[in-house]
């Protein structure tokens, strides 16, 4: 089964033409296709996020997730000739790529494997405004620079790991340390890409109050993962994808039942709710 809901009515979405606080959308994906190695991945892409708007992205493994978040960093891109197919940030489809990251903040695996050397939770943090890993000698670091990373540290409860270094904490901690890297610039939505694999049960519970608290910023989440719990109680929507297509997309209520994610990962399962979070049995 395939798309089994349409997309949503537009009660939080872009205002309809000639409205006056008519804004852009913070990601607009429109019949996007995408191949790796001859071989297609994601298939007629079509959803609208809002600024504004909390979602979550659900799949099991080999849904095409991390696929989904290479067009948005432009380390992949749509099948070209593809009449009205387009991948647009901010109303635009052109972005240069280090602007880009001024606007959204992305925490993916990758950034996790590459920060773990010597340097401190300070110098990651700040080579957030270098797009590097790390603080180099060429790297002029400003006083304002020094109070935003001093901000975001006491934001996400992380100021004692300052002066500690990367091979030395754990990896809750360092995830942290890299959602704050993603805040430096004060982007308009954060991405987070399996905020929670590898966490152990505290250390996932205290990312996610963490989470919580930068929701209440302003500031859109967007969470890409295939772990429940992860569904923060601030995302009130969910596109489930699977094999590269949108399987379901909607209201989190109506969409994380019983019937839709045993459909989503192939076997039978039971969703439970508790204390405003979701959980698979």
């Amino acid at each position: 089964m395939r798309k089994k809901k349409s997309l949503p009515p537009p009660t939080n979405r872009t205002p309809p033409t000639g409205s006056s606080d008519r804004r852009p959308s913070l990601l607009e994906y429109r019949g996007v296709t995408v191949s790796q190695n001859n071989r297609v991945v994601l298939h007629d892409i079509t959803f609208t996020i809002n600024l504004g708007e909390h979602v979550a992205i659900l799949g099991p493994n080999g849904a095409g997730k991390s696929f989904l978040i290479r067009t948005i960093t432009r380390e992949c891109y749509p099948h070209s000739g593809i009449p009205g197919s387009y991948v647009r940030i901010l109303g635009k489809d052109m972005w240069n790529v280090s602007q880009l990251r001024t606007m959204l903040g992305i925490v993916n695996s990758n950034l996790v494997t590459g920060c773990t050397g010597g340097f401190s939770g300070r110098q990651i943090m700040l080579s957030g405004f270098f797009s590097s890993i790390g603080i180099w000698p060429h790297h002029k670091v400003t006083p304002v620079m020094e109070r935003k990373v001093n901000k975001v540290m006491a934001l996400l409860e992380i100021s004692h790991l300052a002066e500690r270094k990367m091979n030395a904490i754990s990896t809750g901690e360092l995830r942290r340390i890299l959602i704050g890297r993603a805040l430096v610039h004060d982007p308009r939505a954060l991405v987070l890409d399996e905020p929670s694999i590898n966490l152990d049960f505290h250390a996932a519970s205290e990312l996610r109050r963490v989470m919580r608290k930068i929701a209440d910023t302003g500031k859109n989440i967007i969470i890409v993962t295939h772990n429940l719990p992860d569904i923060i109680p601030e995302i009130t929507r969910v596109i489930l994808l699977k094999d590269g297509r949108v399987f379901e997309d909607g209201p989190k209520e109506t969409i994380l039942t019983s019937s839709s994610l045993s459909r989503l990962f192939g076997t039978s399962l039971e969703v439970v709710k508790r204390d405003r979070y979701y959980h698979l049995w």
